[in-house]
């Protein structure tokens, strides 16, 4: 009687085996380096209400000229990218937020979710502030750093003009990296500016692409197939 050539054939299953175990190991391993070295950015994160939710802002409040009847936000988290930004934690309610401040001639108004996020995200040493809003009644072409300038001094920029702190806090820092394991600092990279900051880190994970998995995989199967072919002929 002709032996089986079935994958149930003892003979064939071992090299299947261990050849499938090798790609689950490889897989695993590349996969869990991914996620250790994953890692995010501390900064002050900067939105445009649309009525009813948060949206990214696609420029930096320093370009950003808003009209009258604004909201906009500023939360400070750590995050890789404007993919995952956490965003200010109170609706964009314009009426709510300038109730008390009156229209007033020649100038605008911008209402000003301010949300210096949790103890999670703040430097060692630091705790937020509680989260504010505020109505700015600035010049009809201020721009949105100016509306914010007007409320929330003291604000700090580094040397690229990138929003480093608002009322002073957080008091050191500026877009530093946080590694994804501990938490902790990293020295920071060459400074972004706002605007870059919906560009973001995307792009530099640090961790193995879907490609490079993609392409070990089809080694390994490839592997499989030429085992089993193998122990066919014989």
């Amino acid at each position: 009687m002709s032996r089986s050539r079935t994958y149930g054939s003892p003979r064939l299953r071992a090299p299947f085996t261990a050849l499938l175990a090798a790609l689950v190991a490889a897989s695993a391993v590349l996969l869990g380096a991914g996620s250790a070295q994953a890692a995010g950015y501390r900064y002050w994160s900067f939105w445009e209400g649309n009525g009813k939710n948060w949206e990214y802002a696609t420029q930096g409040p320093s370009l950003l000229r808003p009209d009258d009847g604004t909201v906009q936000g500023f939360r400070f988290a750590v995050s890789e990218d404007s993919g995952d930004a956490d965003q200010p934690r109170r609706a964009p309610d314009f009426g709510a937020i300038c109730a008390d401040t009156p229209a007033k001639d020649g100038k605008k108004r911008v209402a000003l979710v301010i949300d210096p996020g949790t103890t999670t995200d703040a430097p060692d040493g630091e705790k937020p502030p509680a989260l504010r809003t505020a109505c700015a009644q600035v010049a009809p072409d201020a721009s949105s750093a100016e509306a914010l300038a007007a409320v929330a001094k003291p604000l700090r920029y580094d040397d690229s003009a990138m929003l480093c702190a608002i009322s002073g806090y957080p008091r050191t820092g500026c877009g530093e990296q946080v590694s994804g394991d501990s938490g902790s600092a990293k020295p920071s990279e060459p400074a972004k500016t706002t605007d870059d900051q919906d560009k973001g880190e995307e792009g530099d994970g640090g961790g193995p692409s879907v490609g490079l998995l993609v392409g070990i995989g089809a080694v390994l199967l490839l592997g499989i197939a030429a085992a089993v072919q193998a122990r066919r002929r014989r």
